[in-house]
């Protein structure tokens, strides 16, 4: 196997190499991450590995969406 075909195989071998978070971790977190965020403070810094979980969880995405309309007054009355 050559340099580059061996990177990505290394890569899922050794994880991300920052901070996971799960689906159970995101919905623990997920008020005072949107809160930070709507106070204009680092959110993912806070919770690290949020954005990134958000991103790629589709559930998780939607309700963060909610969450935050909810939150800064767009959602329905």
């Amino acid at each position: 196997m050559s340099q580059p075909q061996l990177a990505p195989v290394l890569r899922r071998l050794l994880g991300p190499g920052r901070p996971e978070v799960t689906c159970e971790v995101c919905f623990d977190e997920l008020d005072r991450y949107v809160e930070l965020e709507l106070a204009g403070a680092d959110a993912e810094a806070a919770v690290p590995g949020m954005a990134a979980h958000l991103r790629g969880c589709p559930a998780c995405g939607e309700e963060h969406e909610s969450l935050t309309a909810l939150l800064a007054g767009d959602g329905p009355a």
